[in-house]
């Protein structure tokens, strides 16, 4: 008997995408088609906290309901309610597809509900497809303005970028497959243990990775994040740069399996990456004026900090990587919350933009300071929590100059965060308007600054739960 209860919040994404696609057969109604999806991004997170306790391997051993795909699908859903939230109307979309682009959405929340408990291949890569071509098109439904088409190039890029890393995983799980005749995760783990350390399996394990570390934005494989921040909308990019990244996380460690306990290679290559990528994010971003370039910049820093948590080998730097990411989430989220509302008609805008913030809006200018001051990693919000257990991950397994190197780093992203804070808290407004929030978007900033500060103050229960879920990337 199928036990539907491992698969509700599946099944009610299921349900909620028919529901959405009956909506979009009509005239395009915004209102109609966002209560709806806000309606069905409830469910799920009801439909999530019921099944936390499922356990079930379906699909003749293709798909595993576990600890950690049932904690991961609550976050997806939390995170969805949040983004939901976050669009309010939908200003900066065109009008005529306003209830397609909700559809996109929850199509790409159930392809990342799908991918946490995928184990097979096939299944894997089903999911990872279903996920990103939502966002795709999601990006290139941004409403032009004044004969610019800013969106159009920024959704080109997105896909050449993902058709080209997809190219490279594919080519690296066929030598992979090659070497064990099977699509099977944790068949392929086992079988792969002998030949591990053989050239031809190192390397289809970094090309696989590779697909990977594009949609992370892992240098060098971060070309289309800056780009698609800013020409996405400010809605489309807050996804972007958030529910993705935890899903990149957990298919990282699901390849994480196939490498050996006393591995060189592979660390040595996440170290490299991992450095990389939070120089090259960081002192760009520097540099920055528009705010989301900014924060598609300091993505890439940490997509780098959470490297270190691989480079560790062992679950204290996953279940790191894991809290890095779920705090990302909310903090990412609170600053493009700040961007929705302080943009004009949808437009992007730039740091100076935020100038007297505080007068003109004092809870976003709290929510602007907790989602900042969490990237920067400032005590004691998660982002703080987060780089302290990434740091002695890394630093119990003898990584002490790449520690030493992330923290340098550290203090450098704080500089161009201070300078987003400088703007909001001690500049004059000028003739900059106050700033009227709606319920649902005083709701919102209430949420993410209550998450964010218990993140970081409380971190034992998420630890605690995430350390009981990680079983082995695959299944013991």
């Amino acid at each position: 008997m199928f036990p539907i209860a491992a698969f509700l919040p599946e099944s009610v994404l299921l349900i909620g995408a028919l529901v959405l696609f009956v909506i979009t057969l009509g005239p395009s109604d915004a209102r109609k088609s966002g209560r709806a999806a806000l309606a069905i991004a409830v469910v799920t997170v009801v439909a999530a906290l019921a099944g936390l306790g499922q356990h079930a391997v379906l699909f003749d051993g293709a798909y595993r309901v576990d600890a950690l795909s049932q904690f991961l699908k609550l976050i997806f859903a939390i995170g969805f309610v949040l983004v939901v939230l976050l669009s309010g109307g939908l200003n900066d979309i065109r009008q005529d597809i306003r209830s397609e682009y909700h559809l996109f959405l929850l199509l790409s929340l159930l392809g990342f509900n799908l991918l946490v408990s995928s184990i097979e291949l096939v299944t894997l890569i089903v999911s990872l497809e279903l996920s990103s071509f939502p966002l795709f098109l999601a990006v290139a439904m941004r409403r032009e303005r004044d004969g610019q088409r800013k969106q159009l190039e920024s959704a080109i890029k997105y896909i050449m970028f993902g058709v080209a890393a997809n190219g490279i995983m594919f080519f690296g799980l066929s030598y992979l497959f090659g070497l064990t005749g099977t699509t099977s995760l944790p068949l392929m783990a086992e079988k792969l243990k002998p030949v591990i350390s053989t050239p031809l399996a190192v390397a289809g394990l970094l090309m696989a990775l590779a697909g990977i570390w594009y949609k992370l934005a892992v240098f060098p494989f971060h070309f289309w994040t800056p780009d698609v921040y800013q020409g996405a909308s400010n809605e489309t990019a807050g996804l972007v740069a958030s529910l993705p990244k935890l899903g990149a996380v957990l298919v990282c460690y699901r390849f994480m399996a196939f490498c050996a306990p006393d591995s060189r290679v592979v660390p040595m290559v996440l170290a490299i990456l991992a450095g990389a990528s939070m120089l090259y994010g960081n002192l760009i971003a520097m540099a920055q004026d528009d705010f989301k370039r900014l924060l598609g910049f300091s993505g890439i820093a940490h997509a780098g900090y959470a490297l270190l948590g691989f480079v560790a080998l062992d679950a204290a730097g996953y279940g790191a990587a894991f809290y890095y990411m779920t705090g990302y989430l909310l903090m990412v989220l609170a600053c493009f919350t700040v961007i929705s509302r302080v943009s004009k008609d949808g437009e992007n805008i730039a740091i100076q933009d935020l100038a007297g913030l505080h007068r003109r809006s004092p809870l976003l200018a709290a929510t602007l300071l907790v989602g900042v001051f969490g990237l920067a990693g400032i005590p004691p919000l998660a982002g703080f929590m987060g780089k302290l257990a990434l740091f002695t991950a890394a630093l119990k397994q003898g990584h002490l100059a790449l520690v030493i190197f992330a923290v340098l780093n550290a203090a450098v992203a704080v500089y161009y965060y201070l300078s987003v804070v400088r703007e909001a808290i001690f500049k004059d407004p000028g003739d900059k308007g106050v700033i009227t929030l709606d319920p649902a978007t005083r709701i919102l900033c209430v949420v993410l600054i209550v998450a964010v500060v218990t993140l970081g103050v409380v971190p034992g229960p998420v630890f605690n739960t995430i350390g009981a879920a990680l079983v082995g990337p695959v299944g013991r």
